[in-house]
């Protein structure tokens, strides 16, 4: 077991005071967005096994079978699969989508032909891995998922009466969906100024507690952006502590407001849509986007058979685990199989490894498990625990 040191990464859309708070720390007076946990080389967590700090990815590469487990390493490659997060949203984050695998491995290869630099701006592809993710709330959590039906799209956008929306409007009457869909968003990527101010406008004057609600106060922070606009054509969804979604690649969507857990593949591929002064690739975006209608599905976590107290969310996908204990008193057991990380949110759990070693994890921290194989016993009189591991 390996406490692990981790990094937060302070964009401008993060919360002033929320990782501040579950770490335990004074606020900077900056926004504190992403606490990192894992081994992507952008920002690995840090371990030290009695010989000082040491990079996680480092550790991985000296001995990729020893701390992910032979069958890791045989279903996924010898790097961590996934990435682990806590999310602190002040503001809305960008509306984006990523990549399936082979649109990543195609991206990637293509921008490394054009010599185009890993970190340059203009840049959509950082890696060759896809990134479907799982969000679950801490608390009261709202964001965007996935398309609204083009009928319900129109209506909401018909109801600003902007003429400059017509077109819009005109084309979420398509027969076939996904084309509504489509045609939609390609021509609010090319909105006008204009209309866009129009838009914000209008919105800044709907009742606060109706169903434009969310997007006037998209406006507030990005009041010329055609985001503001590309955002009604998705769902609003509202998750609750303990709730959580999962997007898959080429669902678009924004994280609006509130704390949660994200787990995700080990990748920082990212198309934007809107909502950030960061660069916006409207082809490769349309390439990538699923234009599919349908409600967000919110995901409830389900018991899981032979290991009592653990709530599984279950995912299609075998890159990532997400998991979730409530310590109460009764000691719990997980196996040892794979490589997994875990967090404390609330409370403080006890971590006791086989061999009686024990590390205690207060709110905030975290701690990496390699796949040794044997199991490790969580108790405390209460506290909450989220797992995040591999399927092999």
């Amino acid at each position: 077991m390996d406490r692990l040191v981790n990094t937060v990464r302070p964009y401008a859309w993060g919360s002033l005071t929320a990782l501040p708070e579950l770490l335990g720390q004074e606020p900077t007076g900056e926004p504190q967005a992403e606490l990192w946990m894992g081994a992507h080389p952008g920002d690995p967590s840090r371990v030290d096994r009695g010989d000082g700090p040491r990079r996680l990815d480092e550790l991985i590469a000296a001995d990729p079978e020893g701390e992910l487990g032979t069958a890791s390493v045989a279903r996924f490659g010898p790097g961590l699969p996934f990435l682990f997060k806590v999310l602190a949203a002040g503001i809305p984050l960008s509306i984006q989508a990523h990549p399936t695998l082979d649109q990543a491995r195609a991206g990637f290869a293509a921008e490394n032909a054009l010599g185009i630099p890993l970190d340059a701006p203009g840049r959509s592809y950082r890696d060759d891995s896809h990134k479907p993710e799982m969000v679950c709330a801490l608390g009261e959590f709202e964001g965007l998922c996935g398309f609204r039906e083009p009928a319900g799209a129109a209506g909401l956008l018909a109801g600003l009466k902007v003429p400059g929306l017509d077109r819009v409007i005109d084309l979420l009457s398509v027969e076939d969906p996904a084309e509504a869909l489509r045609g939609a968003l390609a021509a609010v990527l090319t909105l006008d100024g204009a209309t866009v101010r129009e838009a914000v406008e209008v919105l800044a004057g709907t009742d606060p507690a109706g169903e434009y609600a969310p997007y006037a106060r998209i406006a507030e922070d990005f009041p010329d952006d055609r985001g503001v606009i590309a955002g009604m054509l998705l769902n609003h969804v509202r998750l609750r502590a303990g709730e959580a979604l999962y997007l898959g690649a080429g669902v678009p969507h924004a994280y609006l407001s509130g704390v949660c857990v994200e787990l995700q593949a080990n990748s920082d591929n990212v198309l934007r849509a809107g909502l950030t002064p960061k660069h916006i690739d409207v082809p490769e975006l349309l390439k990538i986007v699923l234009f599919e209608p349908g409600a967000p599905g919110v995901v409830h976590p389900v018991r899981v058979d032979g290991t009592p107290g653990e709530q599984l969310y279950p995912v299609p996908i075998d890159e990532f685990r997400l998991s979730r204990f409530e310590l109460d008193g009764v000691e719990r057991e997980i196996d040892g199989r794979t490589p997994q990380i875990l967090l404390c949110t609330e409370g403080a759990v006890r971590l006791t490894a086989a061999d009686g070693a024990v590390l205690d994890l207060g709110r905030g921290q975290s701690a990496f498990l390699p796949a040794t194989g044997a199991p490790t016993r969580l108790s405390g009189p209460s506290g909450t625990l989220f797992r995040a591991t591999v399927t092999v």
